[in-house]
């Protein structure tokens, strides 16, 4: 749910006209669009190569793990976990909310990846390699407004 929508409904649900701090809230939404069609946009356009480069950094910290099993089908579904968190962030920085990933991103992810048999402390090391790549391809202003969703992420393995 954006933010936008989430100050309505909130309003709404009060039978209420948004206060003036949530209109103030939603003008710097509408002023921050730009550069959040941008950071979506980055990452969209370079998610393969993302994950392709920190694939290759996170393999030299940990090189015997899942992903580097030598079996393909391991590797794809690692990778293909890997692009579908970096589309969250671009949705969640699209809609100006953490709450999509707190609500499907993070519930359970401990449980899964366990499940998986995939070491948690080798999830978060391919975590903040994502990030790490993720950020070098923005400027200093646009990786400050996308890094907290990585650690996020990274915070809720930990």
């Amino acid at each position: 749910m954006s933010i936008v929508t989430e100050l309505i409904l909130n309003a709404d649900s009060e039978a209420r006209y948004p206060a003036p701090k949530e209109l103030r809230v939603f003008q710097d939404f509408l002023n921050s669009g730009e550069q959040r069609i941008r950071i979506a946009s980055i990452l969209a356009e370079n998610e393969e190569k993302i994950v392709q480069t920190a694939c290759v950094k996170f393999w030299e910290q940990c090189p015997v793990t899942p992903s580097n099993s030598g079996n393909p089908r391991k590797t794809a579904s690692c990778q293909r976990d890997q692009g579908w968190y970096i589309r969250l962030v671009a949705y969640c920085i699209l809609a100006g909310s953490e709450k999509p990933l707190e609500e499907i991103g993070t519930i359970g992810i401990k449980e899964m990846y366990n499940s998986l048999e995939i070491p948690l402390r080798n999830w978060i090391v391919a975590l903040r390699c994502i990030k790490a790549e993720a950020i070098a391809l923005m400027s200093p202003e646009d990786a400050t407004e996308v890094g907290p969703y990585f650690d996020l992420i990274i915070h809720s393995v930990s």
